[in-house]
């Protein structure tokens, strides 16, 4: 991911920073467009804290995932709040990173929710991630680390 996010470093849910370099290295990494304010994101969210709680119980450490967030709420309260209610122990660009922007872009974002799933080097695998986790479950990650050729230490 130093192609997309070099030199940025992301937030937890708790505030504290991270490196994106050290914190996504050698993962497959899901970029989550989302906002509190709109229902679907609301409501695919939990299933996605699920999925990852469950990804980081299985693997042997580091799990070979991480989400990213990419904020679409209106303002930084919001982005927290939504994060501390909602999401599972996954990272986030900080609100007031113009990044996000280009991300949509670089992402083709148009519609809130959306999970694209990227190569180290920031080339999509999918840009179907929210489906994919709905009907696959689980499964769906072993299809995105031979895509990515990444390490697997995954055991399921």
């Amino acid at each position: 991911m130093v192609d997309v996010l070099g030199g940025r470093h992301l937030v937890t849910c708790k505030g504290a920073a991270v490196e994106a370099e050290v914190a996504l290295q050698n993962k497959v990494v899901a970029l989550y467009f989302a906002a509190a304010r709109c229902a679907p994101s609301r409501d695919f969210t939990p299933l996605l804290c699920d999925f990852y709680t469950a990804l980081v119980a299985e693997a042997r450490r580091p799990a070979p995932f991480e989400v990213v967030f990419v904020s679409a709420d209106g303002s930084a309260q919001e982005m927290l709040d939504f994060m501390r209610e909602l999401h599972g122990a996954w990272l986030a660009l900080p609100f007031h990173d113009p990044y996000r922007h280009k991300l949509r872009e670089r992402y083709n974002v148009t519609a809130i929710p959306k999970l694209v799933i990227v190569k180290q080097n920031g080339e999509v695998i999918t840009n179907k991630g929210r489906k994919q986790i709905r009907e696959r479950g689980l499964t769906c990650l072993q299809n995105w680390l031979e895509a990515a050729d990444v390490f697997q230490n995954f055991s399921g």
